[in-house]
């Protein structure tokens, strides 16, 4: 099954399951591939992630039981996930712009509709890789653990964190590495680091994580490193997973590797700053 055939049974499960208990484990399995690999790649494609998909799907569909039918407030929240009417009408009205009795009094609502993924092939995109086996290695750094849902607000206080760690020290930011090796849950290990040697002084908080031995497929990023790695992260969710016919995802890993370690924060503006994207594979 390829990627956008999975991510349709994924959307299919949530569907048939909005007024139920939904786990990403449930989901990962229904669509035959990784949770870490789901949230990651769902949030590149649509914007948003898993977990506010689901809950703006059973919103919208709270609104229209409110205004099309005569169930009860309490029973309509209950439905959708909400164990008391205060939850209820909090989220209802950042979701809808009014509260729950507004709209039983005419207020409008909003709708969100479910998604429909469409393979749209595209002729011409370039996108430069290799496949390189590497034996496992060890890397030195600094180690936190983020909700994919909050992740993209989080992630940059850990690089702050680092930097003010690890001035005084000679270990550079060469690596950002996502790890979930579980891939069933619904937080990831983030590690900010350099190559371990054990001549380097380790800094407070900062530890060694071993990274497994995989055969990887690096991606080429050439350009300001935050606006690069976006690009090439979305191209392999939107077009390189679903035109795969021979890799598939091997394990929950995903690495960052910046060229110029030293000179990352200068990266944010090179046009030529050279990184990659590594992601571990296994043969179909």
């Amino acid at each position: 099954m390829n990627w956008s055939e999975s991510i349709s049974r994924a959307i299919e499960y949530i569907e048939k399951n909005l007024t139920n208990d939904i786990t990403i484990e449930d989901i990962s399995n229904y669509s035959y591939i990784s949770s870490f690999y789901f949230q990651k790649g769902f949030s590149m494609l649509c914007g948003y992630s898993i977990s506010e998909y689901i809950r703006n799907r059973r919103l919208s569909l709270a609104g229209y039981e409110l205004l099309h039918t005569d169930n009860k407030i309490i029973d309509i929240a209950l439905k959708y996930g909400y164990d008391s009417p205060d939850s209820f009408t909090k989220a209802f009205t950042r979701f809808h712009g009014s509260t729950p009795t507004a709209v039983r009094n005419g207020a409008t609502i909003k709708e969100f509709a479910p998604l429909k993924i469409n393979l749209i092939l595209k002729g011409g995109y370039t996108m430069e890789y290799r496949i390189e086996e590497k034996e496992s290695f060890k890397v030195i750094g600094l180690k936190d653990s983020f909700k994919y849902e909050t992740a993209y607000q989080e992630v940059p206080k850990i690089w702050k964190k680092f930097f003010m760690k690890s001035a005084f020290s000679k270990i550079n930011a060469k690596y950002g590495i996502n790890i979930d090796t579980n891939m069933g849950r619904d937080s990831f290990d983030y590690v900010i680091g350099d190559d371990y040697n054990n001549e380097l002084k380790i800094p407070k908080d900062f530890e060694i994580v071993e990274i497994p031995k995989f055969t990887w497929v690096i991606f080429t990023c050439i350009g300001p490193v935050n606006k690069s790695i976006k690009e090439t992260n979305e191209k392999i969710f939107k077009e390189w997973l679903p035109n795969s016919n021979d890799y598939e995802i091997a394990a929950g890993y995903n690495i960052e590797m910046y060229s110029n370690p030293k000179d990352y924060k200068k990266g944010t503006e090179d046009e030529k700053y050279y990184c990659e994207v590594w992601i571990p594979i296994k043969k179909k």
